[in-house]
């Protein structure tokens, strides 16, 4: 599961960063509106934790724009005011619950199920498979295919690899694939994600005539057929 977290307060992001990580789930940070929404509006997460409070914009008019570009991702926004008023105005902005801060985890966690729950069925095909080309990954099974080749991979290669194939086209910095798949913000001069590039390349790249993982030099890499 995929987590979008918007937040300005470093505290609160580790805070909660470490916390889902450990229960299995992958967290990307917008720690600003226009990031929120340029990366909401991609609509690749499961779920969207929004703090009221950011530094360019509130949260109610973050969840106004995604909304009214078509985003359902179901929002959880935080807030230190806890007014009926407040509560009100955020539900009706577009926020599918509603939570105060100081908060304990676990609260958060069981409310983030809530919302899971209440989409049931509404998990979508190609959320279970993904496709590009003849490169064929399975979240259920966790099979990886090129082809009629079955592929091994870790599962940190995995999480790699789902990264890429969830957002096809569009070319992620290693900063952002180490936040997304690491869970955390490194070192930009490590190259643990080159190496983990090199290693998925070798993979499901190197034995077939179309390549799908793209260097795009200067700013990252991405994933097409192109």
């Amino acid at each position: 599961m995929r987590v979008l977290m918007v937040e300005d307060d470093e505290r609160i992001i580790d805070f909660v960063q470490r916390g889902l990580k450990a229960e299995g789930y992958a967290v990307e940070v917008a720690r600003s509106g226009q990031e929120a929404i340029a990366l909401g509006t991609e609509g690749s997460f499961q779920v969207i934790i929004l703090d009221l409070g950011l530094p360019d914009m509130n949260g109610r008019q973050i969840c106004e724009r995604l909304r009214s570009n078509g985003i359902d991702t179901p929002v959880l926004m935080l807030t230190a005011r806890d007014t009926v008023q407040d509560k009100v105005s955020g539900l009706r902005s577009g926020a599918d619950d509603y939570m105060t801060k100081p908060f304990a985890f676990e609260e958060l966690l069981a409310r983030i199920e809530v919302l899971l729950r209440r989409r049931g069925g509404e998990v979508k095909q190609d959320d279970k498979e993904l496709r590009i080309e003849d490169l064929v990954l399975n979240g259920e099974t966790h099979e990886v295919r090129r082809g009629d080749t079955v592929i091994e991979l870790t599962p940190k290669e995995f999480a790699l690899l789902e990264c890429f194939m969830r957002m096809p086209g569009k070319v992620l910095s290693r900063t952002r694939i180490l936040e997304q798949v690491w869970g955390y913000s490194a070192d930009p001069l490590t190259n643990v994600v080159d190496v983990y590039i090199r290693q998925l390349r070798r993979k499901i790249d190197d034995d077939y005539e179309l390549k799908l993982l793209k260097t795009v030099r200067g700013f990252g890499y991405k994933m097409d057929a192109s």
